[in-house]
């Protein structure tokens, strides 16, 4: 398996146990401690971005040296937002529009960005960026 291949294999894994951490988080808020789903789901969304931000450095891109803060701060602005904006758009639809329970209509929501969410991770978030002249140690003499 070539390692593109590998690492989408490994990215898929690491969305599935995201997915479970997000459904259950929202099933819990929705229905537990009775959360307006608008309010929700943002929250849902969030821990699956830290959930699936920490198994991605661990894992999925484990071979790429990037630094942990500047690279959460990538990952938050471009898979988080991403996320937390095609997730609150489905819902709204699914969940005010057309009725749908809002659990399954957040599985729709979660399928609806996950090509660009590797794509995001892979081009943008995980690549190493190009030393600043202020990173490259002491200037020659």
């Amino acid at each position: 398996m070539s390692s593109r291949w590998a690492r989408f294999a490994a990215f898929n894994a690491v969305g599935l146990l995201g997915v479970a951490v997000q459904l259950a988080s929202l099933w819990f808020l929705t229905t537990v401690v009775a959360v307006h789903y608008l309010v929700a789901t943002p929250a849902a969304v969030s821990l699956a971005v830290v959930h699936n931000f920490i198994w991605h450095r661990l894992w999925t891109w484990k071979d790429r040296r990037v630094p942990l803060v500047e690279t959460f701060a990538r990952f938050a602005a471009t898979n988080g937002l991403l996320s937390l904006a095609a997730n609150v758009g489905v819902m709204v639809v699914l969940v005010s529009g057309a009725r749908v329970n809002p659990v399954a209509a957040n599985a729709v929501a979660i399928l609806s960005s996950g090509l660009l969410n590797f794509w995001l991770g892979d081009v943008v978030v995980f690549t190493p960026m190009p030393l600043r002249p202020a990173d490259s140690g002491p200037p020659d003499a």
